[in-house]
């Protein structure tokens, strides 16, 4: 009888202890990394988030800027932290959906084996933007046309080889038949400096970067890449009205170690996801030109794996190979 009570105990405590794990949760200061340099707008949703949770849960949680090598190094590090919820992580499409079919083996984590996902809390919308002094196309339809005219005649621009600007200009083609010249760039900043001198025609990239210029009418937005017509401007269409399934958007969601205890990706989900609905998130996130979203963990990592199977199609085609 006293070793029956025994295990009954002990069976109790087991089941007890993940309900602890995440009511002692944080126990000091949390790393919260992110694979971008600061300033950035991935850096602000970051110290967003983190400032809530810091407020909420009553421990610091203090950014880490680990930028370079397209996010690489930032999530390497973040998937080899010690995964006991003291090290969290900011990480985007590039990262999770593209880089495994870019990189294959030779990629220093592995997404579904390295990373769990914690939430989901942007989509950034990619717009198809033209220099209007190179291009006078200002629909879908007349852009395709004037590209199947002038074949290999017309440059495009992306923030470097294998991010979500260069594949939305990938998947653009294969859809339409086109073709372009791909000009890639180190990053947004100079891309975007010359488009507005015309040494490039057209790009797809983030929306916040490009509404300074279009309302002085030095771009021309054209569509944007969501599925349907985005919130900052209803007005503009979707190049899904004219391609449809055409989809090329950026998002954002937090990770910890893939073996962190499960209690503790529960209770960051929930407090994200609380603050990711609120009002005031909601409007300031508009301001940067983001969707604010609130999508929990198995619903995030069932997208991911979606976007991955999409991208690598248009990897394979468009026959993308990374050195």
């Amino acid at each position: 009888m006293r070793s029956m009570w025994f295990g009954l105990a002990s069976a109790l405590l087991l089941a007890m202890a993940p309900a602890n794990a995440q009511d002692g949760y944080p126990s000091k200061q949390v790393s919260v990394i992110v694979p971008f340099a600061a300033g950035g707008t991935a850096d602000i949703f970051a110290r967003m988030v983190g400032n809530q949770l810091q407020a909420k849960l009553g421990k610091p949680f203090v950014i880490e800027n680990v930028g370079g090598a397209g996010s690489i190094l930032g999530v390497t590090r973040l998937a080899k932290a010690a995964p006991d919820g003291m090290t969290i992580g900011l990480a985007s499409t590039s990262a999770l959906a593209i880089n495994p079919s870019l990189y294959g083996a030779k990629l220093s984590y592995q997404p579904e084996k390295d990373l769990a996902p914690v939430a989901q809390i942007s989509v950034v919308p990619n717009v198809l933007v033209v220099n209007p002094d190179k291009i006078k196309a200002r629909t879908v339809p007349d852009l395709i046309a004037y590209l199947k005219a002038n074949p290999d005649k017309v440059s495009f621009g992306s923030a470097g080889v294998g991010t979500s600007q260069h594949l939305a200009g990938e998947l653009f083609q294969q859809m339409t038949g086109t073709k372009m010249v791909h000009v890639p760039y180190k990053g947004s900043s100079q891309m975007i400096t010359d488009l507005l001198s015309g040494q490039i025609d057209l790009a797809f990239d983030n929306v916040p970067l490009l509404l300074p210029h279009a309302k002085t009418g030095k771009l021309a937005l054209i569509a944007t890449a969501t599925p349907k017509r985005a919130a900052f401007d209803p007005e503009l269409p979707a190049v899904a009205e004219f391609l449809p399934g055409f989809e090329a958007v950026a998002w954002h969601g937090f990770f910890v170690p893939a073996a962190t205890p499960k209690p503790i990706v529960e209770k960051l989900s929930a407090e994200i996801r609380a603050f990711m609905q609120q009002p005031e998130t909601v409007a300031k996130m508009a301001e940067l030109g983001a969707a604010a979203v609130a999508v929990d963990s198995k619903p995030f990592a069932d997208y991911i794996a979606s976007e991955t199977v999409r991208w690598k199609k248009v990897i394979e085609a468009a026959n993308i190979k990374m050195d």
